[in-house]
């Protein structure tokens, strides 16, 4: 009988064993998903970390502007957008109460993103300088040449589109060339003079012959806006 007890003695020992690594093996991967969920909490809270680090960087651009700026400004956050059709709109978290009037211009560090319509005590309504609606009158910072630029809509991909209209046919206009607010009344809206507006993409000559128009590309209203500024009446005092 001894090497038969030998044997399954040795055969005992070896299930042992392996049932033993088995436990381990289990207990491994226990450990591993515990990791694993470990991680992801970690990757989640680093994400989180680098969101609120980009929102303040954000208003601290928006605080420099603001103290830099020689008007009067009444700060606004977003509070929704609406740039999916014909109309090119955003509302903002202030209205009369605060200050806004309609028809003031409103801005973005960026520059020129429209102006005020309709206002509520509570809230406000903002024609984005892409909205068909807008017209501003503007020139050509190198050139000092004058122009009225207004919204043309947005492209398939929804990047907002704005054109700058009757600009003297004999006037050299290069691409890259910036566009900003002229200061003079365009009938709808009050916007100050200087205010960035965009860039020129592409130059053509309209039917008649006259003048020429630029397209361009609103850089206030590329971006997902969160901050803009609503201007009031008066300038600061000292500047």
């Amino acid at each position: 009988m001894a090497p038969a007890e030998r044997g399954a003695s040795g055969l005992l020992q070896r299930f042992s064993e392996t049932m033993a690594a088995i436990r381990g093996i289990g207990g491994a991967v226990e450990k591993n998903r515990e990791l694993s969920h470990e991680l992801v909490r970690v990757q989640a809270e680093l994400n989180r970390l680098r969101d609120v680090e980009a929102d303040n960087l954000r208003l601290q651009h928006a605080l420099d502007f603001h103290q830099a700026s020689p008007h009067e400004m009444i700060p606004c956050d977003v509070v929704s957008r609406n740039i999916s059709g014909w109309w090119n709109t955003v509302r903002l978290g202030k209205g009369s109460r605060a200050g806004v009037r309609k028809n003031r211009a409103v801005i973005s560090p960026d520059g020129l993103v429209g102006r005020t319509t309709e206002v509520t005590p509570l809230t406000s309504e903002v024609l984005l300088v892409s909205d068909p609606a807008c017209r501003v009158s503007a020139k050509l910072a190198r050139a000092n040449v004058f122009g009225l630029v207004r919204g043309t809509g947005s492209t398939l991909k929804g990047e907002p589109k704005a054109r700058m209209e009757f600009i003297n046919k004999d006037v050299e206009i290069r691409v890259g060339d910036e566009i900003v607010t002229s200061g003079l009344s365009s009938g709808a809206g009050e916007f100050p003079k200087d205010v960035h507006i965009g860039y020129v993409e592409k130059v053509y000559r309209d039917d008649s012959g006259l003048f020429q128009y630029a397209e361009l590309i609103p850089r206030a209203t590329v971006g997902l806006l969160d901050y803009v500024f609503v201007i009031s009446d008066a300038k600061k005092e000292g500047r």
